[in-house]
C-alpha cells in the first residue's frame, strides 16, 4: 500500500469548461508562449481570448511530432521573447512541446542534459514555468504527465524528457473541443487512450489508487469509442472519452506502461505512423502474450487477475473471458482499419533494432513481466498485418 500519486495542480473537466480561461490564466504572467498545432482557423479564438484577458501572446507552432532540435529552438525564441508561462492548445504532441517549453524557459542548459535514454536524463535545477495544458483530442492524456515525448531524429527513437514538476500547472479538458476531430483521429487517440488504461492497469508499479481509476476509464472507453467514431458530434461519447484519456494519463504518471508503449517509441521515431494505430496493432498480440507468459511462469502474479477483469470490463459482461476480450480487440482493428506494422514500413529484418530499443525504453519497465527476446519478436510478427479474423461488425 506504499505509493505515490501525482498530478497537475488544478484540473478542470467538462463540456463549456473552456470559457474559463481567461480567469485560470490571472496572475501567471504578462507574456504567454501560446503553443499550438499548425490549424490556424482553431488558433485564433484562443489567441484574441488571450488578449482580451490582458496577457500578450507569442505564438509557437508545433507540426507532427515534436523534435529535440525543434523544440530547442522554440523554447529559445520563447525565452528571447521574455514568456512568462505558455499555454499549449492541441493534440498530445502539441501539450507534449508546451510542457518541454515550459521546462526549458528556466532551465536553460542543453536539451540533450535532460533527455532519457540518448541523453544524459539530468534534473532541472529551477522550477519549470506554469504551463496550462488543454488537450483538443481524447487519447494521451498529456495534460496529466509528468513526462515530454520528444523526436531524436539522430537516434531514431522517441524519448522522453521527465521530471515530477513538468505537471502542468492547470490542465483544462472541455470535451467540446473535440468534437471536431476527424473519425480517423478519434480512432488513433481513442486506441491510445484505451491502450494506455489497460497496461497502467496491469502494471507492476500499479496501486488501488491507480487501479480504481483505470476501472472506470476502460468502462466508459468501452462504452463509448464507437459512438465518438461513428458520430463525432455525439457529446456524452465524446465526454467519456474525454474522461478515458484523462484516466489514462492520470494512471500512467503512476504506474507507467508496458510492452505496447516499449514497442511504439522505438518503431515512431524510426518509422513515420500515427502513435495510437502503432499502439492498436500491437495491443492484440502483446496483451495475449504477456498473459500467457504470465500464466507459464508467474501464475501467482496479480496482473493475472487484472487481465481478465479487464475482459469483463471491456466486454460490459462478467462472464467474458480473455480470450473473447483478444478476439474483441482484433475486431477493433479491424472495425478502425488499424494498419499492420508493414504498412507502417516496418519489415522482418527490423525486428532485432526495434526489440534492442524497446528493452531499453522506459515504457518497457511497467510491464509486469519480462518478456523474453523471443516472445518480443514474436509480437512483432504477429502484428505485421492487420487480423484476417477480425469482424467488422460495429458494436454501438
Amino acid at each position: 500500500m506504499n505509493f505515490e500519486f501525482a498530478t497537475a495542480q488544478r484540473i478542470l473537466f467538462g463540456p463549456g469548461e473552456m470559457a474559463r480561461l481567461p480567469e485560470l490564466i490571472s496572475g501567471l504572467g504578462n507574456k504567454a508562449a501560446l503553443v499550438t498545432g499548425s490549424n490556424a482557423e482553431r488558433v485564433g479564438p484562443i489567441f484574441q481570448t488571450l488578449k482580451a484577458a490582458g496577457v500578450e501572446p507569442a505564438a509557437f507552432s508545433v507540426k507532427g511530432e515534436p523534435t529535440v532540435a525543434r523544440i530547442a529552438k522554440l523554447a529559445a525564441g520563447a525565452r528571447d521573447l521574455g514568456c512568462d508561462f505558455v499555454v499549449a492548445f492541441g493534440g498530445g504532441s502539441v501539450i507534449d512541446a508546451g510542457k518541454a517549453i515550459a521546462a526549458l524557459l528556466t532551465n536553460t542548459r542543453d536539451l540533450m542534459d535532460y533527455l532519457e535514454v540518448v541523453g544524459k536524463g539530468e534534473p532541472f535545477t529551477a522550477d519549470p514555468a506554469p504551463c496550462v495544458a488543454i488537450p483538443t483530442t481524447a487519447g494521451t492524456g498529456a495534460e496529466v504527465t509528468r513526462n515530454s515525448v520528444l523526436l531524436s531524429e539522430e537516434h531514431g527513437v522517441k524519448v522522453s524528457m521527465r521530471h515530477p514538476k513538468m505537471l502542468p500547472t492547470i490542465a483544462l479538458v472541455d470535451p467540446e473541443l473535440t468534437r471536431s476531430m476527424p473519425p480517423d483521429v478519434t480512432a488513433s487517440t481513442g486506441l491510445d487512450a484505451f491502450t494506455q488504461l489497460l497496461e497502467a492497469f496491469v502494471s507492476k508499479k500499479a496501486n488501488p489508487l491507480t487501479d480504481g481509476i483505470c476501472r472506470e476509464g476502460l468502462k466508459r472507453a468501452a462504452r463509448a469509442l464507437y459512438k465518438a467514431y461513428i458520430h463525432g458530434d455525439d457529446l456524452a461519447a465524446r465526454t467519456d472519452m474525454a474522461f478515458a484519456s484523462l484516466c489514462g494519463g492520470l494512471a500512467l504518471a503512476n504506474a507507467g506502461l508496458g510492452a505496447v508503449h516499449g514497442f511504439a517509441g522505438p518503431i515512431g521515431g524510426m518509422f513515420k505512423a500515427p502513435h495510437g494505430m502503432v499502439c492498436a496493432s500491437l495491443l492484440p498480440a502483446a496483451t495475449e502474450t504477456t498473459y500467457e507468459a504470465l500464466k507459464e511462469r508467474d501464475p501467482e502474479n496479480p496482473a493475472v487477475k487484472k487481465y481478465e477483469e479487464a475482459a469483463r470490463l471491456m466486454l460490459q459482461n462478467d462472464a467474458a473471458t480473455i480470450g473473447e476480450a483478444i478476439t474483441r480487440l482484433k475486431n477493433i482493428c479491424t472495425q478502425m482499419f488499424v494498419p499492420g506494422l508493414a504498412e507502417c514500413g516496418v519489415k522482418e529484418s527490423d525486428f532485432p533494432a526495434i526489440v534492442a530499443k524497446a528493452k531499453n525504453a522506459s515504457s518497457m519497465k511497467g510491464s509486469p513481466i519480462q518478456l523474453t527476446d523471443a516472445e518480443l519478436a514474436d509480437i512483432l510478427e504477429q502484428s505485421m498485418h492487420p487480423p484476417v479474423d477480425g469482424d467488422a461488425t460495429l458494436y454501438l
